[in-house]
């Protein structure tokens, strides 16, 4: 098995147990503990995306650096399998960073799991839909990142 389909498989079933826990016991002390834990949560997957990124970084820092991106471009750049399945790999990570920060949001709002789940389910198969339908959903909550600690220039 290569590299690419190592951190693909390693990835794709990595997340499942965490949107499992935020979804059906998002307040359980065991969700709490991993998903709550980035070091936990997120590092594990941002290492299997930097081991594959790593012999393909000069790639795509040529190919979106060195011009403007274009659909061609794109098309061009994702045309090898290491690079779909990097592409791959940055969609979990970034979904699952999304997702658990909008089961920190419904947790703090008290959502009950009618709402959150479906709402963290979007979030794993539409990230940047869920991340905005949990955010509306959670309007009420007030937190560190969504509020700038100090001014802005």
């Amino acid at each position: 098995m290569e590299l690419f389909e190592i951190t693909f498989w390693f990835s794709s079933l990595y997340i499942g147990p965490m949107w499992f826990l935020m979804w059906f016991m998002p307040r359980h002390e065991i969700t709490k503990k991993i998903v709550g834990d980035v070091r936990i949560c997120i590092i594990p997957l941002i290492v299997s995306y930097g081991i594959l990124l790593i012999p393909n970084a000069v790639d795509v820092l040529i190919s979106l650096g060195s011009q403007m991106p274009t659909p061609d471009v794109v098309l061009e750049l994702f045309s090898d399998d290491q690079m779909i399945i990097l592409a791959w790999l940055h969609f979990l990570v970034l979904d699952t960073f999304a997702g658990r920060y909008v089961w920190m949001r419904m947790l703090a709002a008290d959502k009950p799991i009618q709402v959150s789940m479906p709402v963290l389910l979007m979030c794993m198969m539409m990230g940047p839909i869920g991340l905005v339908v949990g955010i509306l959903a959670t309007l009420d909550v007030k937190d560190d990142i969504s509020v700038p600690a100090g001014s802005i220039e």
